[in-house]
């Protein structure tokens, strides 16, 4: 099955997309899994401190149930690079956080979800460039100064910058300082697609913390289900790299 049908298999029928970020281990994974994560995330930035490395990352989404999405979490990667890890971990989406420019999305070894930093000043046309070639939209943290950290950033942006945005793409994933306390009003305030938490879960970089990730699903879950059946349902189009097995 190919990414964009799992994609659709979860949000077609209108649910929320939980995905957990930064998994490093086979434990977390599975306790990711066990707690109702539809995705989990893989980071293959050198600099991140939740690298993992392709081969145990392999290791890992081996052990996965097959409607679980693996995503890919690449930083102005070369794309010979990005399809030869889609190869060996066997990932079904990417998501791109450096300054990829909107020629790396005409054709992506997977269909490819795109981030954009938000902070102030935000216009929508920021992420609104993408919409039409990427398979969806990350909205993430912008941390004020010159110096970006593309994502992990545990700290929240402004969630009423991205009001409204969820109508305006395909596919859009509300990501940048989420936590157990804080998703269920962030889920209300900007509807998103999907929620991406990674350091709001953890017991340390790179580790997460049981109690936290079943907290994390369950007020998802509870947001998904004040919000009504079909709250989430995403705008159908076909994303670029959408044959991509």
């Amino acid at each position: 099955m190919s990414g964009v049908s799992k994609l659709e298999n979860v949000i077609g029928g209108g649910r929320l997309l939980v995905k957990i970020c930064g998994i490093t281990t086979p434990e977390d994974a599975r306790l990711a899994v066990d707690a109702g994560a539809d995705a989990v995330g893989f980071v293959f930035w050198f600099m991140s401190p939740r690298k993992v490395d392709p081969a145990r990352a392999a290791a890992i989404a081996r052990e996965l149930p097959a409607a679980v999405l693996r995503v890919g979490v690449f930083v102005d990667a070369p794309r010979d690079e990005m399809l030869r890890i889609c190869d060996e971990v066997g990932l079904d989406l990417l998501q791109l956080h450096g300054e990829e420019p909107l020629e790396a999305l005409v054709d992506p070894p997977r269909p490819a979800l795109k981030a954009v930093r938000v902070g102030r000043p935000f216009a929508p046309e920021q992420a609104l460039r993408y919409a039409s070639r990427a398979a969806g939209v990350v909205v993430d943290t912008r941390l004020p100064g010159e110096t970006q950290l593309p994502g992990g950033t545990g700290v929240p942006f402004d969630w009423s910058l991205v009001t409204g945005l969820a109508d305006r793409v395909g596919f859009l994933m509300l990501a940048g300082g989420l936590s157990p306390e804080n998703v269920a009003e962030a889920v209300r305030a900007v509807r998103p697609h999907a929620v991406d938490v990674s350091s709001g879960v953890e017991r340390m970089p790179g580790r997460k913390d049981p109690a936290r990730v079943r907290a994390f699903v369950e007020a998802a879950r509870a947001a998904e289900a004040q919000l009504g059946p079909g709250a989430f349902t995403a705008r159908r189009r076909r994303a670029p790299g959408s044959a991509t097995p």
